[in-house]
């Protein structure tokens, strides 16, 4: 029996474990990629690990999510990851080269390779055949220290494609398509691998798009074939010894398969707020918008832009609304001003921002209140643009050209026949200025007044107890637990100031709650910590003396998260246990060592006791038992 491209790249790194879905494996990283909000965090941990220099064959840590220079703290943590990453052997992408998922496909990403890195959205890298993974800042310390990294092997669902694009419909709607079939929770422990004879007709850029809003679906990475037009793409960026030519076998199996014919797709678009809440534009005709986005990790290719450029030359941007579009990186940037294509896009009003991830991540150009805002982002989640009653939908870039153009939700294809047309150039202009290589001469490191050392973890006690300080619902994300934004962004070194912020979406008064309570416990829902890879949404809680949190279901980064500082994810025996905890009951947890996988919780307000499971490998038992994943690092030391 034949291997599907999977598994072959995962036996091609294996370092224990069996390839048996579902079981544990340790896999070994050849790449890690970081950026500045998530990277600080990961680099004060690598530093507490006491490893003279980074063991991968290459790391980068990239700057392109805190860009908004208000005061010293952004600034400061530039400072700190630059002198980190010339100390300690990393490249370092400087402020301006561009959205790391964007830059590292263009100049790094290795076809057959893997990458960890500390941004969910890492399996961008997918669109080159590469498993890539997204993971928490301290998991990313331990894989550049040379640790394995460890995950449950996942199932593999094979999407084949069919047929070909017709104009107007792009990658961006495969991948609605492949959500609004499957929801943010149907790729939970799995990996989405892309096969069939459509699978050619789709550009790097488009493959890209899609793999990386695999990230949506909850899935553990997405990946495409390495062929010829992945050769073709990597020649163009003077990489072509980087190729490396990767597919399943023909009589490779599959978990699940999902058919997509491309011939039948039409414009998509995901509704408020959710990335699966997805129908056809045509159907949304007459939505008035007050905003447009184009740009992130997901559509700011130099393809993107050119058809930005082809549909905005000689028009102008309705009235009614602003459009911002943001070139993905430097090369891009330099590319559309080169070829004319940027002053088209300036001539029609649009507003140019600078080369990262800004308004995806509520970093500037928030939406009016109640604004509807047209982005062509991975995320629409409450209050993520900044405003928290705006609307935001996600769709194509044409999309969101014809709604900036018509000022409403439009379908593209009403614009006329033919779509703007892009020639994916033949060699790329390739300008490295901007990536400063790791120092060969000794470097002080650097730290701003902002960068607050670790805080302290404990060991495990044997029995734990407290009350509930929040009960949630389903499909609680990380921008619930940790938001994100321009003002909360900037504390990410700083863990006694970011905690003020947790949970500041749902209950406001939960961190002076926690505090007051000397710490306790979350029962949440299904699919509880879906989204970004942020650690923060672990680290800042058990800084509070959150000890556990009690879900139906977790997602898989947040999980990892979880163990790596020492909070144990429990999930409930029975479902329908959840409602016999409310938020204020006092619960106690005898766990003794966590060797037993079966735990009871003592509701001792209600006299109840509740069967749940912690599911925790023997690795993260070990984790669990030293406090977290650095507190065992340490001890092995």
């Amino acid at each position: 029996m034949g291997l599907n491209l999977t598994q072959k790249i995962l036996k091609a790194h294996l370092v224990s474990g069996e390839m048996v879905a579902g079981k544990e494996i340790a896999i070994r990283i050849d790449q890690t990629l970081t950026q500045d909000a998530t990277g600080t965090m990961a680099y004060l941990q690598f530093e507490a690990m006491g490893v003279p220099r980074v063991k991968t064959k290459l790391s980068v840590s990239y700057v392109d999510h805190n860009m908004l220079q208000d005061d010293f703290k952004n600034a400061d943590d530039h400072i700190y990851l630059q002198t980190v990453a010339a100390k300690y052997g990393l490249y370092f992408s400087r402020p301006g080269n561009g959205i790391c998922h964007q830059v590292h496909l263009e100049r790094f990403g290795q076809p057959g390779g893997t990458l960890l890195g500390s941004d969910s959205h890492t399996p961008t890298q997918g669109g080159i055949g590469m498993i890539a993974i997204g993971a928490g800042g301290l998991d990313v310390a331990l894989a550049m220290a040379g640790q394995p990294f460890s995950l449950n092997m996942p199932f593999v669902v094979n999407v084949k494609l069919t047929g070909k694009l017709r104009p107007w419909v792009a990658g961006k709607d495969v991948i609605l398509e492949v959500l609004r079939k499957l929801t943010v929770k149907g790729g939970v422990g799995k990996v989405i691998e892309y096969t069939g004879p459509g699978v050619k007709t789709l550009s790097v850029p488009e493959r890209a798009t899609i793999t990386n809003m695999g990230a949506e679906l909850g899935a553990t990475t997405s990946v495409f074939p390495s062929d010829d037009v992945t050769k073709k793409f990597l020649t163009a960026q003077k990489r072509g010894k980087a190729f490396k030519a990767l597919s399943a076998d023909a009589d490779a199996t599959y978990d699940q398969v999902v058919e997509i014919d491309l011939g039948k797709l039409e414009p998509l678009v995901a509704q408020p707020h959710s990335p699966d809440n997805v129908t056809e534009v045509r159907g949304l005709k007459g939505t008035k918008v007050s905003q447009v986005a184009v740009g992130s990790c997901t559509n700011s290719s130099f393809k993107d832009l050119m058809t930005v450029a082809g549909m905005l030359k000689g028009k102008s941007v309705h009235p009614g609304l602003s459009l911002a579009v943001a070139p993905g990186s430097k090369q891009v940037y330099e590319m559309i001003s080169a070829n004319g294509a940027l002053k088209d896009i300036i001539a029609s009003g649009a507003r140019i921002l600078e080369s990262g991830c800004g308004p995806c991540i509520g970093m500037g150009f928030a939406p009016n209140s109640g604004a509807v805002s047209v982005r062509s982002f991975n995320r629409n989640f409450t209050g993520r643009s900044g405003t928290k009653d705006a609307q935001v939908y996600l769709a194509s870039v044409e999309t969101c050209i014809a709604a900036a153009l018509t000022g409403e939700l439009t379908d593209p294809r009403k614009l006329g026949k033919t779509a703007p047309k892009t020639i994916q150039p033949k060699s790329y202009p390739v300008a490295d200025n901007m990536v400063i290589k790791p120092a060969k001469k000794p470097v002080e490191v650097v730290r701003g007044p902002n960068i607050k050392p670790l805080p302290e973890t404990k060991p495990l006690q044997p029995t734990l107890s407290g009350e509930v300080l929040l009960k949630v619902g389903d499909n609680i994300t990380t921008d619930h637990i940790m938001p994100a934004g321009a003002k909360i962004l900037p504390l990410r070194s700083n863990i006694p100031e970011i905690s003020k912020h947790v949970f500041a979406p749902v209950d406001p008064k939960f961190h002076d709650r926690a505090q007051a309570a000397g710490g306790g416990f979350i029962v949440g829902g299904q699919n509880y910590g879906q989204g970004s890879s942020r650690e923060h949404a672990a680290l800042a809680p058990m800084s509070l003396g959150v000890k556990a949190v009690i879900a139906k279901a977790f997602a898989r980064i947040h999980r990892s998260n979880l163990v790596n500082f020492g909070i144990i994810p429990f999930t409930f025996l029975h479902e329908a246990d959840y409602d016999k905890i409310a938020q204020g009951d006092k619960l106690t947890i005898v766990v003794g060592n966590v060797e037993n996988d079966d735990i009871v919780v003592r509701n001792e307000t209600k006299g109840l006791d509740i069967p749940v499971k912690h599911k925790l490998s023997d690795r993260e038992k070990d984790q669990v038992r030293a406090g977290g994943a650095l507190g065992l690092a340490k001890q092995a030391k």
